[in-house]
């Protein structure tokens, strides 16, 4: 397997990839469109907060869906992480990037699941299996797919968030660096350097694939 297949990694699935309902405008004009949006939601506003989640709800979705790996789970988390935002509007700061707080938001809800799956699992392993066929060896899986089962563990469970959101942002959403920068509130040259930095930490842990 080439390094190049990691550089390169298209990490979309069927039903995680989508055209994104964000329009990028110029940075100008997006910014105080975001910001008047929050404005209003931290003033109760509903058409506005209706506005926010028809903006970011995709992109959220495909971001949390990504994580779990199961699209009916990532439309709750969706949902939950939308709700916190309009319980806790009051606490709104119209200036920080919405979708950096979205993203804390659904990541903390799937850390709770994650947490939630470890203990029934613990549980599970207490219990006996019967009828396990031989095609449940992992090692029958297709070198592709396990490739691919490995660059999922190691995005959810070795890069930092900030580091993990800008990744899946480029890899999933297919941004560009620009466009990242813009719905993080971020620099460029700071986009750059985090996607060189999960590069790295993939490179490191994938090792023994290439």
């Amino acid at each position: 397997m080439h390094l190049e297949y990691i550089y390169n990694y298209d990490i979309r699935s069927s039903y995680l990839y989508a055209p994104s309902p964000i329009k990028f405008l110029s940075s100008f004009t997006m910014a105080n469109q975001e910001k008047n949006l929050l404005t209003k939601v931290k003033n109760s506003d509903k058409t506005a907060f209706q506005q926010l989640f028809s903006d970011f709800h995709d992109t959220l979705f495909r971001f949390v869906a990504y994580r779990v790996q199961d699209s009916d789970l990532a439309e709750d988390i969706t949902q939950e992480t939308f709700l916190r935002v309009w319980k806790n509007r009051k606490s709104l700061i119209p200036e920080k990037s919405f979708f950096s707080l979205i993203a804390r938001i659904s990541t903390n809800l799937c850390y709770d699941h994650f947490r939630h799956i470890e203990v029934r699992n613990r549980h599970e392993d207490q219990i006996p299996q019967f009828g396990k066929s031989h095609f449940d060896d992992p090692e029958a899986v297709n070198q592709a797919e396990m490739l691919q089962e490995e660059i999922h563990r190691v995005v959810n469970e070795n890069l930092p968030d900030k580091c993990r959101a800008i990744f899946i942002l480029s890899r999933i959403e297919n941004r560009s660096n620009p466009e990242i920068a813009e719905i993080l509130d971020l620099s460029t040259r700071t986009v750059e350097n985090q996607i060189y930095r999960a590069l790295k930490i993939l490179k490191k842990h994938l090792k023994n694939y290439l």
